[in-house]
């Protein structure tokens, strides 16, 4: 592990004015910590610092389009945004259909607790839930059984008829972990966390019994007449929940806040009457196209040699995918307009890749480096950006043996600001998951993530309904935004192509055996084929 070097900081106690004023005047002077004199650096500097476009970018895409659900109409209506921006900015750019998927559109929903006291719930409907036909929908509510077998099971089914089934754990408490820790005591903390592990494994156990999982229950409740089905993911963050999809056809499904569904699971567990009443306004299509949105700046020497630029465009649909991954759309959309203006006739041809269906399997991108094996094997470099709004802080190898000499080249030319708090690791390990930069990983293709400071990302706001504009950092984007624009440069200069030669895999510590590398897996160009 190499370490960039660091500066050491120092703190005063200058009121909040001067040090507001400092900081533009270094801004507008340019950055301090340059090893280069390289114009072009210079240029994405002052550019992606004085007049950067990110806040603007990123408020368009999270509150005026929203979430980017693949098929969804608001994602048709943010690659328009997407292919108008690119216009205005001189950068040629087209969508790239590689398959179908459901259609989908959200409308209003609600969901109340109407008995033994009425209580207006915070709970969203899942996506490609089923609406409720422009009506309301009440009934009781029952928890899954705790049966012996999967005939007992079968027994029990035509009891949901009409009634919003719960099949959730509840959490034995809505309090994030660091509450705990904070103030309880040490002997209490121990307490409730074996508890919450052992209500998680007798849940487990209560599916295993009933010979259903997580995916195949909510179709039998389906097709025994469940007025609805009732979830709560909790993502052990105040107040947040996280949110996945649906698979019923009749059955409207809604997410619970951890707070609200526990009311209801001990109301039903108590026997004290609940009674739920929702209204959902939903649209399930026929399968629409999906696209994936690539803009290119022809290469002036070696239009036929390429360095990427990649982040998914789609989002789940709880929110606004602030986080994931408007921010990784935001700094690649930002670092071509840098380039565009600072490098407009690059070495190589620059393209970027905003990919549809990353929720689903990465299937934009695997579509993509499937459809287009010599964009794959003239690739010099990918650099991918997703996990969530901090600053770059990670930049590995991916165990391809020689990269290292050409990421340490590369970012040796970065002003002190930019590098001095990435890790490096050289030369890494392929990661077997992640993001889109897999597609071309598995190829051998030099695919390298940009990886960021979490903020919370797995507790607040990856995949929940608070990922919205204002969990965004936007210094942390903006110069995520030039830092990458500066990469792609130096990529796009570089006399030498990446080889692209991969280490030896070490053994799995558990299984004695080396560790795999990335395979391709195809892609999914339809949902049929991505429910297999």
């Amino acid at each position: 592990m190499i370490r960039a070097r660091a500066r050491g900081t120092t703190s005063s106690g200058s009121a909040v004015a001067v040090a507001v004023l400092l900081v533009l005047s270094a801004r507008s002077a340019g950055a301090q910590g340059f090893t280069t004199g390289d114009s072009v650096l210079r240029r994405l500097w002052s550019l992606g610092m004085d007049s950067s476009q990110v806040a603007r970018y990123a408020q368009t895409i999270t509150d005026s389009i929203g979430p980017r659900l693949t098929g969804s109409p608001a994602q048709r209506a943010g690659i328009a945004w997407l292919l108008a921006t690119y216009k205005a900015l001189g950068i040629e750019a087209r969508t790239e259909q590689y398959g179908t998927w459901t259609g989908w559109r959200r409308g209003t929903s609600h969901i109340d607790l109407v008995a033994p006291r009425v209580r207006s719930l915070e709970g969203m409907m899942l996506a490609w839930s089923p609406g409720t036909g422009n009506r309301d929908v009440q009934g009781a509510t029952v928890i899954i059984p705790d049966v012996a077998d999967s005939t007992a099971f079968k027994a029990w089914l035509p009891r949901v008829k009409g009634k919003f089934v719960l099949v959730s754990p509840p959490q034995p408490t809505c309090r994030p972990d660091d509450d705990w820790q904070a103030f309880a005591l040490p002997a209490t903390f121990a307490r409730m966390k074996a508890e919450r592990l052992a209500a998680a494994e007798a849940w487990t156990a209560r599916l295993s019994n009933a010979g259903v999982t997580t995916r195949t229950l909510p179709v039998a409740l389906d097709k025994a007449g469940a007025a609805g089905i009732i979830t709560s993911v909790w993502s052990a963050g105040w107040g947040v929940t996280k949110i996945f999809r649906a698979r019923t056809e009749r059955a409207v499904t809604f997410d619970l806040s951890c707070e609200d569904y526990g009311l209801v699971y001990r109301l039903t567990q108590h026997d004290q009457g609940a009674m739920l009443r929702a209204r959902a306004d939903a649209e399930r299509t026929a399968d629409v196209p999906v696209f994936n949105v690539i803009a290119e700046i022809k290469g002036a020497d070696t239009p036929d040699e390429y360095v990427m630029l990649s982040a998914h465009f789609d989002s789940w649909d709880g929110s606004s995918g602030a986080t994931d991954n408007a921010t990784g759309t935001v700094t690649m959309l930002e670092a071509m307009r840098l380039l565009k203006t600072a490098y407009p006739h690059p070495k190589r041809t620059i393209l970027v890749g905003h990919w549809s269906g990353e929720e689903q399997g990465l299937n934009g991108s695997r579509a993509f480096a499937a459809d287009h094996p010599g964009i794959v094997q003239g690739l010099q470099a990918l650099f991918n950006q997703d996990n969530g709004t901090g600053r770059i802080v990670t930049l590995s190898g991916m165990g391809l043996t020689t990269a290292s000499g050409f990421i340490a080249t590369w970012t040796a030319q970065l002003p002190d600001e930019l590098s001095r708090n990435i890790d490096f690791s050289f030369p890494g390990l392929p990661s077997t998951g992640g993001s889109d930069y897999l597609a071309f990983l598995c190829s051998d293709a030099p695919g390298f993530n940009l990886g960021s400071l979490g903020w919370n990302y797995g507790t607040y706001t990856w995949h929940t309904n608070r990922d919205t504009y204002d969990k965004i950092v936007l210094d942390d984007l903006r110069s995520n935004a030039v830092l990458t624009a500066m990469l792609v440069y130096l990529a796009a200069e570089d006399p030498e192509r990446v080889p692209r030669t991969r280490r030896v895999m070490p053994l799995n510590a558990q299984t004695g055996q080396p560790i795999a590398w990335p395979t391709c897996a195809t892609p999914a160009r339809s949902a049929a084929e991505g429910d297999r």
